[in-house]
C-alpha cells in the first residue's frame, strides 16, 4: 500500500512538472484606433498682421493764439462740435484797447487828409493863373499823398488789431469730435514758446491706422500688390482687415493710403497708413489694433493641424498612414501659420493619411486602425 501511494505521488509530480514546462503564447493587441485627416491641395491666402495704432482723419490742435487769462469754455467736452463753433474766450480788454487806439489814428489821418484835400483844392485853381508859386503847389500835393499813405498804413494797423482781438474768441476750424480741456477758466494761456495745447478737435469719420513694416515685409508687399493691382485693378482697394483690442473684426475694410519714402535707417522699419470708414463712429483716436493684410496667394498648398506636427530639436515630424494601414514617420518642411494650421512646404502630397488624434498610441512601422477625422473636430482644432 506504501509503495502504491509513493508512485501516485511520483505521477502526480511528473504532471505537474509536465504542465508548467508548457507556455503558451499571448494573442496580439488589436491595432490602436487612431483618427487621420486627408491632405488635399487647395489655394490658400496668407496674411500678415501688423500692430499699428489709430488716429482721426484729421487731429487738430486748438492753441491760443494770444496771451492771455481764459475767460470761457462753451462746449461739452467729449461732444461734437461744428465747424466755427466757439470754444474759448480770452481776455479781451488789453486788445479792445488795442482796436480802439488805432481808430482814433485812423480818424485822426482822416481829418488831416481831408485838411490837406482842401487845401490843395484851393492851390490848384491858384496855381493854374500863377497866384500862387509852384513850390507852393508841390508843397500842397506832397502833404495830401503823405496823408493817403498815412491813412494806407493807419488802416492796415487797425486791421492787425482787430485781427488780434478776433483770437480771443477760439472757433472750432473742423466738424468733430472734441476732447477734455487742457486748460480751466482763470488759466494764463498762450505764452510762448509752448503754448498750451487747450484741446484736439477730431474728424473721425474716416480713422487712420498708422503701423510699421520691415524691409522684407515692403518688398513682399509691395510685389503682391503689384501683382494684384495689375490681375485684377478693381479688387485692388478695400482689402485691409482690422482686429480691434478685444480680438473682434472690425466690421469695414480698409485700404492703403501711402508706405512712406524710405526706410528708418534706426530701426529698418518703414511707416504705412491705411484708412478705414467709421460711420458708426466706433473708433477713436489712440486705440491699438491689428492690421491684417494678404500678402500672397499659395496654389497647391497643403495645411494641417498643428496638433498632427511633433517637434523635436528644431524638426518637425508627423506620423503617415500609408494604404496597408503601417504608420511610417515623415520628417516635414512647414511654412507660415494659418490659423492654428501649418502650411506645408515639403514632405507631404494631396491624398495622403496624417494621424489627428492618438499619437501617443503609436511608433513607425505598426499596423493601426484608421477613422478619417470628421470636420467637426479639425474645425474646432482651426480655431
Amino acid at each position: 500500500m506504501r509503495f502504491k501511494t509513493i508512485g501516485l505521488i511520483a505521477c502526480l509530480t511528473s504532471l505537474l512538472f509536465a504542465c508548467s514546462g508548457e507556455k503558451k503564447t499571448p494573442a496580439p493587441p488589436p491595432p490602436p484606433d487612431v483618427s487621420v485627416i486627408k491632405t488635399k491641395a487647395e489655394e490658400i491666402p496668407l496674411f500678415q498682421e501688423f500692430v499699428g495704432q489709430t488716429a482721426g482723419l484729421k487731429d487738430i490742435a486748438i492753441r491760443a493764439r494770444l496771451e492771455g487769462f481764459l475767460e470761457g469754455i462753451h462746449f461739452q467736452e467729449g461732444s461734437n462740435v461744428d465747424k466755427g463753433a466757439l470754444l474759448y474766450t480770452l481776455e479781451s480788454q488789453p486788445f479792445e484797447e488795442k482796436v480802439a487806439t488805432r481808430m482814433s489814428q485812423v480818424a485822426e489821418v482822416k481829418t488831416n487828409l481831408a485838411k490837406t484835400k482842401g487845401d490843395l483844392d484851393r492851390i490848384k485853381p491858384l496855381a493854374a493863373i500863377n497866384a500862387v508859386s509852384q513850390s507852393d503847389l508841390d508843397a500842397a500835393v506832397a502833404a495830401y499823398e503823405a496823408n493817403l499813405s498815412s491813412l494806407d498804413a493807419a488802416n492796415a494797423t487797425l486791421r492787425s488789431a482787430q485781427i488780434e482781438l478776433s483770437y480771443a474768441k477760439i472757433y472750432s476750424p473742423i466738424d468733430g469730435i472734441i476732447g477734455r480741456t487742457k486748460a480751466k477758466v482763470g488759466d494764463f494761456v498762450g505764452k510762448d514758446p509752448n503754448p498750451v495745447i487747450l484741446n484736439t478737435v477730431s474728424q473721425i469719420d474716416t480713422i487712420l491706422v498708422n503701423f510699421f513694416i520691415t524691409e522684407t515685409q515692403y518688398l513682399n508687399l509691395a510685389r503682391y500688390i503689384a501683382k494684384n493691382n495689375a490681375e485684377q485693378p478693381e479688387d485692388a482697394e478695400d482689402n485691409l482687415e482690422l482686429i480691434l483690442i478685444n480680438g473682434e473684426v472690425y466690421d469695414h475694410k480698409g485700404r492703403p493710403d501711402f508706405i512712406d519714402r524710405e526706410v528708418d535707417t534706426t530701426t529698418g522699419s518703414m511707416l504705412v497708413q491705411a484708412s478705414f470708414p467709421n460711420p458708426e463712429k466706433l473708433l477713436r483716436p489712440g486705440l491699438f489694433a491689428m492690421v491684417k493684410i494678404k500678402v500672397e496667394d499659395v496654389k497647391d498648398a497643403i495645411l494641417i493641424p498643428q496638433r498632427c506636427v511633433i517637434e523635436l530639436q528644431g524638426l518637425f515630424n508627423v506620423f503617415v498612414v500609408d494604404e496597408n494601414n503601417k504608420v511610417e514617420t515623415r520628417e516635414i518642411t512647414v511654412g507660415p501659420k494659418v490659423d492654428s494650421r501649418w502650411l506645408i512646404s515639403e514632405g507631404l502630397k494631396p491624398g495622403e493619411k496624417v494621424i489627428f488624434e492618438g499619437l501617443q498610441k503609436v511608433k513607425d512601422g505598426i499596423t493601426v486602425n484608421p477613422t478619417i477625422a470628421d470636420n467637426k473636430s479639425t474645425n474646432q482644432d482651426k480655431k
